[in-house]
């Protein structure tokens, strides 16, 4: 069903348009990513379409008489509301037809009339059928539901509203929208101050949720797990693709590949025939020359192709480390009776990529501040190895001098070796140029700052980059950059990180600090997932599988008595005693897989990691089939 269409529409500042002539539709189970560089106008498409900023030209409209809702950003709550009531209020309208309803079945109790009984009677069963259909009886389980998911306790129902944080805060006014359910959502930032598991459960939410929306979002795993179409907003224009983040940066630069080989094409063909009409202007080809120009004047020429792309960011080389960089021997770190993990141990080999992960207070910066050597462990021993030089980026980026000019603020003096221009090259290489780098390093952007630290960081010449959240502040292409530059980076690098997709593409191994406990996970977030995906399969209570041969036997039986064609075997003949055997031998294998996937010894061994993985993959595509074979067998031998 069509939600909204926008139409034509244009809006731009001081003369300078942001976009022109955006048209598409929105239909119903539609999530559309909405993706652009910084400055490109997504927030501002989105006010228009919310109707809070106008629109130069066209026209946005919304059909069907659907409802439109948007996360605001800026929260304003009566005083005195609790959490649960002001969460509960997204329900008002549904609250009011249930008083309705109650004053319709009270005036009901004491009509006399019949032709008014009548009346009151179809007003009291279409109000019924309202509230049946938008399950308006089970109004505060849904509450509760929503703030479980968004990260509430229990004990923070009573909580008055404005005692809250203003993250907290956000994350009722994004529970509040989606209780309410508009039939057309607009989501700027949605997983801004969410961790990770309150953004795993928002991402499962809405890739259920029926309606139409649009996300602006610089999460790229989230687009990855929400989005059912991404639409690129660049040169002021829309451009849509299918699919989600992943599959919209492929069809995107095949798009871009062809779009140029056309362009190319036809830039030869244009100067082969300006050529020609050029040499034969005058004489015996010259009707054919002229013949030539009237068909090149109707050709449409094509602009040159443009794609959004980040800075080619790229480390300088380093001189090798020895092969055993860090060793972390049964550490243990606590604060008090506060226990941030314990019994730790791993080596990590020159030239890989660790990545760590957790939420805000587990330890991770205090993990970095061990390998550094700022911070003790409480017991065990952390070594460093032979000729190990890191390099740190803080995530609040303190290595730059904030008064300095930016190409001073990186400066690595004295250097004689070193000049203005390559301070000024290697800055170009992180996105930074012109009258930027004049600029002191205050007034830079968050992130040009970012950049500029990365810079910095370079010139250092450490072989180990320690990286605190290195993609804050940095748009999608920035991050795409950064990590291809630590994918070709010869050194090893460790780095702290939220960015779920940042880490999928970098990491060769992960720690993961939670609830007083490191784990180390050999491969990347995706591997992550698989093994948390598999535990909770593990913990959550499995139907009982029936495999009655005797009663099969029988139903096959009186299958053929009353008539009904039994299916053609599939499967080679094969008693269903013996499927039954196997299945049950390969279930033991899985369950024997899947525990040894939990044990210490297992991580640590990436091979014998990455075969048992293998195998639980192979014997869970093999289940089925042996289900399917017993099933037959069970039918077909009666």
């Amino acid at each position: 069903m069509l939600l909204m269409s926008c139409q034509n529409v244009s809006r731009g500042y001081d003369a300078t348009p942001l976009f022109e002539e955006v048209a598409f539709e929105l239909h119903a189970g539609e999530r559309v990513g909405l993706v652009g560089p910084n400055g490109a106008g997504k927030t501002t498409l989105l006010k228009v379409l919310a109707g809070v900023d106008e629109p130069e030209s066209g026209e946005v409209k919304l059909h069907a008489g659907a409802r439109l809702g948007v996360l605001q950003q800026v929260a304003e709550f009566p005083p005195g509301r609790t959490l649960f009531q002001e969460a509960k209020s997204a329900f008002d309208e549904l609250l009011e037809t249930q008083n309705e309803l109650h004053r319709v079945a009270d005036q009901l109790a004491q009509c006399s009339d019949e032709n008014e009984r009548k009346a009151l009677s179809a007003r009291f069963d279409r109000l019924t059928e309202q509230l049946a259909t938008n399950d308006a009886y089970q109004l505060d389980h849904r509450v509760a539901d929503v703030l479980s998911g968004l990260g509430f306790r229990d004990s923070d129902y009573e909580r008055e509203v404005r005692t809250f944080s203003g993250g907290q805060q956000r994350r009722l006014l994004l529970a509040k929208l989606l209780l309410s359910a508009p039939d057309v959502m607009l989501l700027d930032e949605p997983s801004n101050h969410l961790d990770i598991a309150t953004t795993r459960w928002l991402e499962a939410y809405l890739a259920r949720q029926p309606q139409g929306m649009i996300v602006v979002s610089h999460d790229r795993y989230f687009l990855d797990k929400v989005a059912t179409e991404i639409f690129e907003l660049h040169a002021q224009r829309i451009s849509v693709y299918p699919g989600n983040f992943t599959k919209y940066i492929r069809l995107r630069d095949e798009r871009y590949d062809r779009q140029l080989k056309d362009w190319q094409a036809q830039k030869e063909y244009i100067e082969k025939q300006e050529d020609y009409i050029r040499r034969n202007g005058y004489g015996q080809k010259a009707r054919q020359a002229q013949s030539r120009m009237k068909a090149l004047d109707k050709v449409e020429v094509l602009d040159r192709p443009t794609k959004v792309s980040g800075p080619n960011i790229r480390f300088n080389d380093v001189m090798r480390a020895g092969d055993i960089v860090f060793s972390f021997e049964d550490v243990t770190k606590a604060f008090g009776e506060k226990v941030l993990f314990q019994n730790l141990s791993f080596d990590l080999p020159r030239g890989k990529r660790l990545g760590i992960m957790g939420p805000n207070g587990s330890g991770k910066t205090t993990l970095l501040k061990m390998l550094l050597g700022e911070e003790p462990p409480t017991s065990g021993t952390v070594r460093r190895g032979h000729l190990v030089f890191p390099g740190y980026l803080d995530q609040h980026l303190k290595l730059l001098d904030d008064e300095a000019s930016v190409v001073r603020a990186i400066w690595p003096e004295p250097d004689p070796s070193l000049n203005e221009q390559k301070m000024r090259d290697i800055l170009g290489r992180f996105g930074l140029h012109g009258e930027t780098v004049e600029q002191p390093v205050k007034s830079l952007s968050g992130g040009e700052r970012s950049r500029a630290a990365l810079a910095k960081l370079t010139m250092a010449g450490g072989n180990v980059l320690i990286l605190d959240e290195p993609t804050n502040h940095l748009d999608l292409w920035a991050c795409d950059s950064l990590e291809e530059a630590v994918r070709e980076y010869e050194g090893t690098v460790i780095v702290v990180s939220h960015d779920r997709y940042f880490l999928n593409r970098v990491a060769d191994l992960l720690i993961v600090i939670e609830n007083g406990v490191a784990e180390l996970v050999y491969g990347n977030y995706d591997t992550y997932e698989l093994i948390r995906a598999a535990r909770e399969n593990d913990t959550k209570p499995q139907p009982e599988v029936k495999r009655d041969t005797a009663s099969a036997s029988v139903s096959a039986s009186s299958a053929s008595t009353t008539g009904k064609v039994k299916r053609k075997r599939k499967f080679p003949y094969r008693k269903a005693a013996d499927v039954e055997a196997d299945i049950a031998a390969l279930e033991a294998r899985i369950a024997a897989l899947d525990a040894e996937l939990l044990t210490a010894e297992c991580y640590r061994d990436a091979t014998r990691f990455q075969q048992t993985m293998a195998e639980v993959e192979a014997a869970r595509q093999r289940l089925p089939e042996l289900y399917e074979h017993w099933e037959e067998a069970a039918e077909l031998n009666g």
